[in-house]
Formats: structure tokens, C-alpha cells, sequence
């Protein structure tokens, strides 16, 4: 197996890694309902709409339903 002639000095390793393992920014996409920038397939926190459904209306209501039945 082949082994490096001389030692890699910490500054060049680092550097190295750096070039690869950078933070990205988030990809934002418009919601289609509102507008407003969201991350890609979540429901929007702004309106709380999935696509074309109301997903956290749908919650929302779903827990108001079981706190009255308790």
C-alpha cells in the first residue's frame, strides 16, 4: 500500500477539508400560495399551506377536536 513520502502539516489538512466541507445555503422556493419564501417540500410557516392543502389549519383543528372530547 502506498504511504505518503512526508507529513501533512495541519494547515494544509484543514484546508483540504474546507473545500468540501462548506455550509450551503438553504434552497428557498415561493409558496404558492402565499408567496413568501419556505424550504422545499415543508408546509409554509407563514400561511400553513403543503402544495394546495392547508395541512396546519387541518392539525389545528384536529387537536381542538380532541381537547373537547376529553
Amino acid at each position: 500500500m502506498a504511504l505518503p513520502k512526508r507529513r501533512k502539516s495541519h494547515a494544509k489538512v484543514r484546508t483540504r477539508r474546507q473545500a468540501t466541507f462548506r455550509i450551503k445555503a438553504a434552497a428557498l422556493s415561493a409558496c404558492p400560495s402565499c408567496g413568501k419564501p419556505t424550504l422545499p417540500h415543508r408546509a409554509c410557516p407563514h400561511c400553513g399551506n403543503y402544495g394546495d392543502k392547508g395541512v396546519v389549519l387541518r392539525i389545528r383543528e384536529r387537536k381542538q377536536k380532541k381537547s373537547k372530547q376529553q
